[in-house]
């Protein structure tokens, strides 16, 4: 959006100082012409004074002498002929040979006036022809021709062009700072605003700054931060409410396991007995699922507050959590294949222990639930700017439609043996990987097999 009100602006900037400069220019070499016209008619004038004299008198010295004494002050051409065509006085090599004078004088001794000059340019290189006739307007006695440079009005008009476009650019420098300037402080606040949104849908607080830009986009901005504070608080309240109640359900769920415990010694072979502890044990997985699942979601508060937690090598906890689950997928019959040596840190940007429990999650959903004899992989890939953690196994894998239900909270894949969790794993990892700016995905593996994604951003290194 910037970019295209600075294109606005700039253009109307520009197409003004163009109306201003461009009949500026014009204007500037027409009142130059008329100064070339004015003058070289005044000197025009006084050599028909003169060839009237001579005509008059019989004698043309004083008119020759005058045109000789012009020509080697000026460097300018005069001729002048009777009505006979025949010179009277010629100098600079202007003759009636030359086609445009003969046409030109014979045009003035029919007592026609001349053409208009031209407007002169920079680039105006030909020299211009005055003429006027001589005698009376009903009787002509013959004509006066002048041959002027126009070499020292171009230059002229050249310094004056130049200094117009100097005092153009400037002002169009000018009119592009401030149109920058305008564009910066109406878009800026846009900008702040876009940014705070995406924070809130982070799950993170956003103070959009309120003193720039104009007053509409200011009110905004403190709606923004009122909506900010609304979802955040909302999202505490929330995250407060799961951890409080999965407290409190601690105590009693601790004195009904303890009650189980010693009843255990008179009712362990009883079927109701165990079922009992086995709903007892996965109502504790439940309780610590929630209490995860709170705490991975409180990472964003804790995020807006400007923790800035320790990048984590994901090579070595990669390494790590696949050497200690390497007991518990051979207890399953499943193959954990070991992941490659690395030399260079791989570095992403989230602390260990989270990422370690993010890996946990899916190589245990992997070894339980990927089946008798499947091989289980993990390992990563780079990109630009992120760092994708890959678990992938060949087992049976899910249904497309049952991709996008792994990740919610309290689902569970079906079918006959399936191992009965909490359904807690997936959606605490997502959280977990989201509250770090990251994404969790989930997808099939040709032609049988699941993989888990998550993609992280990379710790820059200095």
């Amino acid at each position: 959006m910037r970019t295209r009100l600075l294109a606005v602006l700039v253009t109307f900037a520009l197409a003004g100082v163009a109306a201003f400069a461009v009949p500026l220019l014009s204007t500037t070499a027409d009142q130059r012409t008329q100064e070339l016209v004015i003058s070289r008619s005044s000197d025009v004038e006084r050599f028909v004074v003169l060839a009237q004299q001579a005509v008059d008198a019989g004698d043309a010295t004083a008119l020759t002498a005058e045109a000789a004494e012009y020509s080697s002050l000026y460097s300018e051409a005069v001729l002048v002929v009777d009505t006979q065509r025949l010179p009277l006085v010629q100098t600079g090599g202007l003759t009636t040979g030359d086609p445009a004078v003969r046409a030109l004088v014979e045009a003035t001794l029919r007592n026609e006036p001349g053409p208009p000059v031209e407007q002169v340019t920079p680039w105006s290189a030909e020299p211009v022809l005055f003429t006027r006739p001589v005698g009376t307007g009903t009787r002509v006695s013959g004509a006066v021709v002048l041959r002027a440079s126009a070499a020292q009005a171009a230059s002229d008009v050249a310094g004056r062009w130049a200094a117009i476009v100097a005092g153009a650019l400037v002002v169009a420098a000018l009119f592009v700072l401030l149109s920058v300037l305008l564009a910066r402080w109406m878009v800026r606040p846009l900008v702040e605003l876009e940014n705070g949104v995406l924070a809130v849908a982070r799950g993170r607080r956003a103070q959009v700054p309120e003193r720039s830009g104009p007053r509409e986009l200011r009110s905004l901005a403190a709606s923004v931060n009122r909506m900010s504070d609304a979802v955040v608080a909302a999202a505490e309240q929330q995250r407060r409410l799961v951890a409080d109640t999965s407290h409190q359900l601690r105590n009693p769920m601790a004195a009904l396991r303890l009650r189980l415990d010693s009843l255990a010694a008179e009712l362990h072979d009883d079927p109701a007995y165990q079922a009992t502890a086995a709903e007892v044990e996965r109502l504790e997985r439940i309780l610590d699922g929630l209490l995860t699942l709170a705490a991975a979601e409180s990472t964003s508060t804790r995020l807006a507050a400007g923790e800035d937690p320790e990048p984590a090598d994901l090579g070595t906890v990669v390494a790590e959590r696949v050497d200690a689950w390497r007991l518990s997928a051979e207890e399953a019959n499943a193959t954990l294949v070991p992941c490659a040596a690395h030399t260079e840190p791989v570095l992403v940007r989230m602390p260990e222990n989270e990422l370690a429990q993010v890996l946990d999650v899916l190589l245990d959903n992997a070894v339980h639930h990927a089946g008798r004899g499947a091989t289980i992989t993990a390992g990563w890939e780079a990109g630009p700017g992120t760092v994708t953690l890959l678990v992938t196994d060949d087992g049976p894998g899910l249904a497309s439609e049952e991709l996008s239900l792994a990740t919610e909270r309290f689902w569970r894949a079906g079918g006959e043996g399936a191992p009965r969790g909490s359904g807690l794993g997936l959606a605490i990892a997502r959280e977990q990987t989201r509250a770090r700016g990251g994404l969790l995905k989930l997808r099939a593996v040709e032609p049988h097999g699941l993989q888990v994604r998550v993609t992280l951003p990379a710790e820059v290194t200095p």
